[in-house]
């Protein structure tokens, strides 16, 4: 797994040991908060995640930039648009 351009996130969600909805309610919570443009890297390993983020991305109009690994954890990189 890569991240789109190599970009840095801004900041990093930890949601690891989480169950499905909570990552996604975890990124739906703290994105707002974030600037436009702002990369939030959501590291979660229920393997839902992988659906649901790119999922939630699409229906709120945020851009997944991609799927990145870090370390042995899966991560999930969104770019706040607006």
């Amino acid at each position: 797994m890569t991240t789109g351009a190599g970009e840095s996130p801004a900041e990093t969600l930890d949601c690891l040991g989480r169950r499905c909805p909570l990552p996604v309610i975890a990124l739906a919570r703290r994105l707002p908060e974030l600037p436009v443009g702002a990369v939030l890297r959501v590291l979660a390993d229920d393997p839902a995640a992988a659906v649901d983020i790119p999922a939630w991305c699409r229906m709120r109009g945020q851009e997944f930039v991609g799927a990145v690994r870090v370390g042995a954890a899966p991560g999930y990189d969104v770019r706040r648009t607006g």
